[in-house]
């Protein structure tokens, strides 16, 4: 059985898959705070890596790692809503989805202040 959520393929496809994506960020942007900060963070911290003396290996490092913490800053939030979409009550399964898809996001602001750390002063 066919999807009817499934988009024809091809061309059409990837417009489509496009528009969901882009109203994916806007969605986030307006919901989550978490997701604003961290693009306000990313707003300053990738000039800063484009002008730091790192080479271009480094550059690529320091701006790749922030842009992970977005994409699981993403991720977590599409977990958090699919949760509680499931149900608002208090349930340890989704108290645990919920704290281990946090999780990742602290590991990767964790990894990118590694990486910067040891880009600009190793």
């Amino acid at each position: 059985m066919k999807s009817p959520h499934k988009h024809p393929a091809g061309l059409t496809h990837v417009f489509h898959a496009a528009l969901n994506a882009w109203r994916g960020l806007r969605a986030a942007w307006q919901h989550e705070d978490a997701f604003r900060q961290e693009v306000f963070v990313a707003a300053i911290a990738i000039p800063v890596a484009l002008l730091s003396p790192a080479d271009k290996i480094g550059k690529i490092l320091m701006i790749s790692s922030i842009l992970l913490v977005l994409i699981l800053e993403l991720a977590n939030s599409a977990i958090e809503a699919a949760v509680d979409h499931t149900s608002l009550d208090e349930h340890p399964f989704a108290q645990r989805a919920k704290d281990i898809a946090g999780s990742a996001v602290l590991m990767s602001i964790i990894n990118a202040v590694v990486v910067w750390c040891l880009v600009l002063f190793a």
